[in-house]
């Protein structure tokens, strides 16, 4: 099963890259991103050294590792280095994956754990390359029109403004035994006091976006931190990312009319925190969001996803990629017991909690991926986006970001006290 989801993955890989011509591979679009070769590479490198240490056996490209690393080479220094070039990241890729087919068929490859870390890393590159397409003002790789999806009833999507009760209380955080492949820092599972609080219906919607612009919210000094409007002045920032001036928006390549009924999408958490304030209300921290996520309210019970025991698909959430953008909450069948909607899959969801390791963290399987990020820098956003692989989706998954960037697939759910 892994070696056919090693294979899955792979080819939407190559199909994000596919059309492509080499220059635009090789290209920088963006300081914020890596020119593509520099994903895919990284990609290889990445299986390389794990499948080979799973294996006991000597990597392919050991020199490459450096370069190809994601802490040694950050993201503003890529496109100055030696890469390999299009034509040559290719055939490493196709090189390491034929090695790990075949260690995996002697079963010399037995650490699995290590293989879906190779399957997870690489499906979370997959959304970072989204990311650079929709940058880069590039077409839509699937070419599949989405608007059936978002022209479904979209009557229970007015829930942006519309708060639900949680009791708190001692509750249950993080991924526990049994659950299998997650990451270091979703673990261990804990016991947290929380109050009571309220959580949104649905995300923020484009028609709630827009009333906070039409109200002076990106004019309103008293609605922002000190940071976030240093921040707002110095970039100019008027309205989300990809929204145009002439009240349109960019979507992977094409400029469309801003849906009012949809998730708004490519906002900072300075942006996020002043329309919370616009409204008298505040950022969930990551642990009401996933008491909201898991919690059935009739039962007692801690689902490990909002509807339920079935695990994440495109039948119950807006994920996998292959929408292009979010469509109405309501339009999929994955509300959570108390009748929240989108809580996986549309729209990463920004929250108040800084990013930091739960009590008892143990680094594994490397230092490098969550604990240097740790302390206050970093903001949580909880909950998968429509670029999201249903593999990665889940309701302790932990993503993480600077509050002012905006390349990321995010928006956000408002909360307030009880």
């Amino acid at each position: 099963m892994l070696a056919e989801e090693l294979t899955e993955t792979r080819a939407r890989t190559l199909a994000l890259a596919s059309g492509l011509e080499d220059h635009t591979l090789e290209q920088v679009h963006s300081p914020l991103l890596s020119p593509l070769v520099w994903d895919l590479a990284h990609i290889a490198c990445f299986e390389d050294m794990w499948i080979s240490h799973a294996a006991g056996t000597r990597a392919l490209r050991p020199e490459l590792f450096t370069t190809y690393d994601a802490v040694e080479t950050p993201r503003s220094r890529r496109g100055e280095l030696d890469l390999l070039t299009a034509s040559e990241t290719f055939t490493h890729m196709a090189v390491v994956r034929s090695r790990t087919e075949a260690l995996i068929a002697d079963g010399a490859a037995e650490q699995t754990d290590l293989i879906e870390l190779v399957i997870c890393h690489e499906q979370q590159h997959n959304e970072t390359m989204l990311q650079l397409l929709a940058l880069a003002q590039l077409p839509d790789p699937f070419m599949v029109d989405g608007a059936a999806a978002r022209e479904a009833d979209a009557a229970t999507a007015q829930g942006g403004l519309d708060l639900v009760a949680f009791a708190g209380g001692g509750v249950t955080i993080g991924a526990g035994p049994g659950q299998g492949f997650v990451y270091d820092n979703e673990r261990p599972a804990h016991t947290r006091e929380l109050a009571a609080f309220r959580l949104a219906r649905t995300p923020a919607t484009n028609a709630d976006w827009l009333a906070f612009i039409d109200a002076g919210g990106y004019r309103r000094r008293e609605l922002w931190s000190a940071e976030g409007w240093r921040w707002r002045m110095r970039e100019a920032i008027e309205r989300p990312l990809h929204w145009t001036a002439d009240g349109r928006q960019w979507r992977l390549g094409e400029l469309v009319a801003i849906e009012p009924d949809v998730a708004v999408v490519h906002i900072s958490w300075f942006e996020a925190e002043a329309f919370a304030n616009s409204h008298g209300l505040r950022l969930p921290t990551e642990f009401e969001w996933e008491l909201a996520a898991t919690a059935d309210p009739t039962t007692g019970r801690r689902n490990p996803f909002p509807w339920g025991d079935e695990p994440v698909s495109r039948s119950r959430a807006n994920v996998d990629q292959v929408s292009g953008g979010p469509v109405p909450a309501g339009s999929l069948p994955g509300a959570s017991s108390a009748g929240l909607q989108s809580l996986i899959g549309d729209v990463w969801e920004w929250t108040a909690s800084w990013f930091d390791g739960y009590p008892g963290f143990s680094a594994y399987p490397y230092r490098e991926y969550s604990e240097p990020f740790f302390g206050e820098r970093y903001r949580v956003l909880r909950g998968g986006s429509w670029a999201t692989r249903p593999r990665v989706a889940s309701a302790t998954f932990r993503n993480w970001d600077l509050p002012q960037r905006r390349q990321i697939f995010a928006g956000v759910r408002l909360a307030g006290d009880a």
